[in-house]
């Protein structure tokens, strides 16, 4: 596992990277395809934040706590990480065991309108085939509301979100 710590408003000194590579390297345990992960210190005010990002197998593992305390805050996005692994885990190993999608490099995406209609970030990201229930699991995971993906049984753009009653709704094409 390749961890890559950033930090922002913060000096990284050697204790607290050491601590960054012993607390997220625990997530070695759960599976030896953890790629480069990505782990982001923030300091704003008083509250300190941890951004972690982890790609394993074409799904994104991403936790992200803020506490008044970086240690605190570190153990906590970890135990994060570990409940999300716990409860996909029969999902993620059947997905590893089936290496169904082949593309190991997922990039999520996120296009932001500000009212006078500016686009104020744009991603470009790999549109995988996965079928719906894999698309709500990925969206999940990321912490995010919707989830753009190629359907895997009609091969059309689709778009899996989070409705406000906790359902989840599936947008399609109309051809």
């Amino acid at each position: 596992m390749n961890i890559v710590i950033r930090g922002k408003h913060i000096e990284l000194t050697d204790a607290l990277k050491e601590y960054v590579m012993k607390r997220v390297g625990k997530l070695a345990k759960y599976s030896d395809e953890f790629m480069d992960v990505q782990v982001t210190l923030l300091v704003e005010r008083d509250r300190h934040r941890v951004e972690v990002t982890a790609p394993i197998h074409g799904m994104i593992l991403r936790g992200e706590e803020e506490t008044e305390d970086m240690y605190s805050s570190i153990d906590m996005v970890v135990e994060k990480l570990e409940r999300q692994i716990d409860k996909y885990r029969t999902r993620i190993n059947k997905r590893m065991r089936s290496k169904v999608l082949k593309d190991h490099e997922p990039k999520q995406s996120a296009v932001n309108d500000e009212p006078h209609e500016e686009v104020v970030r744009n991603k470009k990201f790999p549109a995988k085939p996965m079928s719906v229930e894999e698309a709500i699991m990925q969206m999940n995971l990321v912490g995010h509301t919707f989830f753009v993906f190629t359907n895997a049984e009609s091969q059309e753009m689709n778009v899996v979100y989070l409705r406000n009653n906790g359902d989840y709704g599936l947008l399609q094409p109309q051809t």
